[in-house]
């Protein structure tokens, strides 16, 4: 979880493809090295190229726009940092690489024309606990002068911290130098001639180059969030409250400081269990106010709070049916550009009228990709990456050259995925039992009738998060094996509001799961799936709503497939008691009968179609525990129950043998309770 995070998180599988334009590339990294192979060097089956990682992630561009860098998958586990001369011959140089035991390289910035960050992350399990621990790294773009920019406790430290800070600011003007949030640990042996005092989080401005470092602001436990204006400048802190045992309270108190410095002034409170008050996210240089988010009608709507002491606050951009969604922002800078929010498909508004006009212009040049994004930009943004996608398409990386206007596509997201013909994803309303329109996405198998379909009913986690229309791995492959694919938004997913959010999927869970039942009776209804060919798979939250489904409609679907799921909720509530949020859990998750009632590793007896479970071991958001105590309830009221796991595997199961193995296994695992056999 983020620092502003819900208690459960899913994983959001990516989505691109590729079209040739004027003078155009694509790596051959990407079109080769990294597309999906069997291990005898045949053709991918579907689940190998549907189940493989993206072939990149964490694009970025240099300041001066002549290199591009990105992480991908390598083979075995870990991943890869490489490096592209884009004025030169443009293949990519291997800079460096991770084994994924137990490290990963997680992200990468350019800090300068040429020299990185990247942040490290790494998982392993001691005395029974999953624990992660994370550090920064500044390394030359070929991979010399590499140094730790992370805070480096002394040998005689009083405890270890896994924090290795965040990236702030990337400090404009300077040569390599950041500002970073870093946590400061004390000495614990006070005999020592030179002892370190200072605890907590401080800012600091951090030469990359040399590790000549210098404090911006002095270490405190209390403040923990830093905003600057992409200029070097810091303009909001951010202190979280927190019980006498340091667990999180869930509100964080916001103040601001002038241009010309001064005292800090007050931004007021937000409560991330409520969401009420003010919540800041970004600071506007030139307009001198800070963007963030307030409740408006109901619904998440973006607002801007001047910082120029007059505290004046405005109303930026608001949907009437929806929330707003996350900042478009661009460049080192990370200048505002517009705010993005998803009705039936994921949208932007503008505040820069120029990108506004070329945005535009690039739906015409890329027709059939209506998904188009801006992914990273030179510091004088005349060269931009653009990123384009739709349903049909996973999407593919260009870099535009505005002074040539020039546009040449650099990589494709899913090259194994390149021969299959993917399928549609239309929007469409479920009828719930009490007559409420639940919005939800329709898959179906390209060139089928659509009609008399073997189907799923594929939940989404969070559960305060919500599906998308795009370009889904998980729907795409089942679809491409011939099933219908339903994944509904039901009541308690975010995006829609505060009614639609209720109190959340956990303490609601009886409309929540009452929706995503309704949703299997609306496939059966519509005729779209043959009753007898029905069954639900879902992950995490979507996990949890596929096990409960089968406890409060017995028999509808016919199997029941779980991805990391809940299954009890005093046990999830157990596994965060041991962190800072402890409260925020007990507060989401909620106390009283609901708690027994609405577990389906307490009500497993109820459930009477074959299930089969995935996790792995490494689960920090959900314990591989909560799997294996389903897997052994189901077994002890003797219903068939499979359970497979993944050792050293996390909650997304980033791993392209593991996602094939478990697609394989669980059509196979469905097909078998229809009584099926396989397409094709």
């Amino acid at each position: 979880m983020g620092q502003r995070g819900r208690v459960l998180t899913r994983i959001n599988c990516s989505r691109p493809v590729g079209r040739a334009t004027a003078t155009a590339i694509l790596l051959p990294l990407v079109a080769g090295l990294m597309a999906p192979s069997a291990a005898n060097g045949a053709a991918p089956t579907p689940a190998e190229a549907f189940g493989a990682l993206p072939a990149y992630t964490a694009a970025d561009l240099s300041p001066d726009g002549q290199r591009l860098s990105y992480l991908a998958p390598r083979a075995g586990g870990g991943n890869i940092l490489f490096v592209v001369d884009l004025a030169g011959a443009a293949t990519p140089a291997p800079v460096i690489s991770t084994t994924g035991k137990p490290e990963w390289i997680e992200r990468c910035h350019w800090v300068a024309a040429t020299r990185l960050a990247c942040r490290i992350g790494a998982l392993g399990e001691y005395s029974g606990y999953v624990l992660g621990a994370t550090r920064w790294i500044a390394l030359d773009a070929d991979g010399g002068n590499l140094k730790v920019i992370s805070e480096r406790p002394s040998g005689n430290a009083a405890y270890v911290s896994g924090f290795g800070g965040q990236l702030v600011d990337f400090a404009p003007g300077t040569d390599g130098a950041v500002l970073m949030s870093r946590w400061h640990v004390p000495d614990a042996d006070p005999r020592t001639l030179v002892r370190r005092t200072a605890e907590g989080y401080s800012l600091d401005l951090v030469d990359t180059r040399t590790l000549r470092s210098r404090a911006t602001t002095p270490a405190t436990v209390e403040i923990g969030e830093f905003i600057t204006d992409g200029l070097g400048q810091l303009r909001i802190i951010g202190s979280t409250q927190f019980t006498g045992d340091y667990v999180a309270t869930g509100i964080t108190n916001y103040r601001y400081r002038l241009k010309t410095g001064g005292d800090w002034r007050s931004l007021g409170d937000y409560d991330s269990r409520t969401g009420d008050g003010f919540n800041p996210f970004a600071v506007d240089p030139d307009l001198d106010r800070a963007y963030g988010y307030r409740r408006h009608h109901g619904r998440l709507a973006l607002f801007a709070h001047a910082l120029d002491g007059s505290d004046r606050e405005e109303l930026v951009f608001a949907h009437p049916a929806v929330d707003v969604g996350d900042l478009i922002r661009i460049g080192r800078k990370r200048r505002v550009v517009g705010v993005g929010y998803t009705t039936d498909a994921t949208r932007a508004h503008y505040f820069d009228a120029g990108l506004a006009r070329l945005r535009e212009s690039l739906s015409r040049a890329l027709p059939g990709t209506p998904a188009i994004g801006f992914a990273g930009a030179s510091d004088d943004e005349q060269r931009l990456l653009v990123s384009a996608a739709s349903d049909v398409d996973p999407g593919t990386l260009f870099l535009l050259d505005r002074s040539s206007k020039q546009l040449r596509p650099l990589l494709r997201l899913y090259p194994g995925l390149a021969d299959k013909t993917l399928a549609n994803v239309r929007h469409v309303f479920v009828k719930a039992g009490d007559g409420t329109q639940v919005p939800a996405y329709l898959t179906l198998p390209p060139g089928s009738t659509g009609k008399g379909l073997p189907a799923l009913v594929m939940p989404h986690g969070g559960p305060s998060a919500r599906d998308e229309w795009g370009f889904d791995w998980l729907a795409q492959y089942f679809a491409h094996q011939g099933f219908a694919v339903l994944q509904p938004n039901y009541r308690g997913s975010a995006g829609y509001g505060e009614a639609w959010l209720r109190e959340n999927g956990f303490k609601s869970w009886r409309i929540a799961i009452g929706d995503v039942v309704d949703s299997g009776r609306w496939l059966v209804a519509e005729g779209i799936a043959d009753p007898g060919r029905l069954a639900i798979f879902g992950w995490s939250y979507g996990g949890y709503a596929a096990l409960q489904s089968g406890v409060i409609a017995p028999g509808l679907f016919k199997a029941i497939v779980a991805v990391a799921p809940v299954t009890d909720f005093a046990t999830l509530k157990a596994q965060y008691a041991r962190s800072t949020a402890a409260r925020l859990a007990r507060f989401e998750i909620g106390s009283g009968p609901q708690v027994e009632q609405g577990s389906p590793y307490r009500n497993a007896g109820a459930i009477t179609v074959p299930v089969q479970l995935f996790h792995g071991t490494l689960d920090q958001n959900v314990d591989v525990v909560q799997s294996r105590m389903m897997a052994d309830a189901l077994k002890d009221k003797g219903r068939p129950a499979e359970l497979h796991i993944y050792p050293g595997l996390a909650h997304s199961l980033r791993d392209g043998t593991a996602r094939a193995d478990m697609l394989t296994r669980s059509e196979a695992f469905i097909r078998a309770a229809f009584a099926d056999k396989p397409a094709g």
